[in-house]
């Protein structure tokens, strides 16, 4: 899913703007790390880039927090050219494209499917424990695969925290 596609065409506040040149470019740099090594490249990418970026103060480096996960997910840094190759685009397109048809409408980040059930969700404040966070994606599972299963919501809860005790997603 990319903020930037999904905004396309629209007119966006100033505030949003740098969430969706964020988008644009980091899509890119996940298009060239999933062509070039498959699941094997984004998945580590993801894991990795996911904590230097969620949550983020005005002076984060997208560069410096790039070049960071791509060295952790043990990625060649030439990707990081990508960054602002816009020959990438394309590619975000096409995946952004899948997961609106997964979910079935349209609908902004995280887009999960299992078993050609597409979800808006599950969205996390923080890293459940081990124990908990099997359980959580059990229970998504069972929800995945039961038919008449259309929705649960409650209220936003705010902005994901990252720990840097047992539980830190690095």
């Amino acid at each position: 899913m990319s903020l930037a596609v999904l905004n396309d065409g629209q007119t966006v506040d100033a505030g949003h703007e740098p969430m969706i040149s964020r988008s644009r470019r980091f899509g890119r740099m996940f298009a060239a790390a999933e062509q070039r090594h498959g699941p094997a490249g984004f998945v580590p990418l993801y894991l990795a880039l996911g904590p230097r970026l969620h949550p983020r103060g005005p002076d984060t480096d997208d560069d410096a927090a790039a070049t960071a996960a791509l060295a952790e997910a043990d990625l060649d840094s030439a990707l990081l050219a990508a960054l602002d190759d816009a020959s990438f685009d394309s590619l975000v397109v096409d995946a952004h494209r899948d997961s609106q048809q997964a979910l079935g409408a349209r609908g902004g980040s995280p887009i999960i499917s299992i078993d050609g059930q597409g979800f808006g969700g599950p969205v996390l404040t923080a890293p459940p424990s081990p124990h908990r966070a099997t359980a959580l994606l059990r229970a998504v599972i069972d929800a995945a695969r039961t038919p008449e299963f259309a929705a649960l919501q409650r209220p936003y809860q705010g902005p994901p925290a990252f720990t840097t005790g047992e539980h830190n997603i690095r």
